[in-house]
């Protein structure tokens, strides 16, 4: 292996342990926050990585060429959600994205629909068994 790949495979390296350092497992699924009433969070993040290098050897007059060279990246980290889980085992996906897809938009807020829904069957059930056993 010449050297020109062995200091361009070093500055590739090194860029790209830099970003494993800025981005694991918690920056995209976040510590659980539990608060006062046992209702737990977890942030939900969406992470862009972006990675550019590039080098070149220099001529020169003497015995060894000069490496020239250079490497870049960059993270971007955007929070999208929030899972919610209630005391009562209850789980909700708070989505923060404006611009998220009608299917995404469509299944955030189903289980709310579910519970509206089974919430009316239920009262409705109710009453009529109330108006039943008021017609005995």
């Amino acid at each position: 292996m010449s050297e020109k790949n062995t200091n361009l495979e070093i500055l590739v390296k090194t860029a790209i342990e830099k970003i494993k350092e800025m981005v694991d497992v918690e920056t995209i699924i976040g510590k659980p926050i539990v608060t006062g009433n046992g209702t737990t969070i977890i942030p939900v993040s969406k992470v862009s990585v972006g990675f550019g290098s590039g080098g070149s050897d220099l001529p020169t007059k003497q015995a060894k060429d000069l490496f020239g060279g250079g490497a870049g990246g960059g993270v971007s980290i955007q929070p999208i959600a929030f899972i919610i889980i209630m005391p009562d085992g209850n789980v909700k996906l708070l989505q923060l994205t404006v611009n998220a897809s009608k299917e995404n938009a469509a299944l955030a807020i189903l289980p709310d629909i579910v519970d509206k829904v089974t919430g009316i069957i239920s009262q409705n059930k109710k009453n009529t068994a109330d108006e039943t056993a008021e017609d005995a």
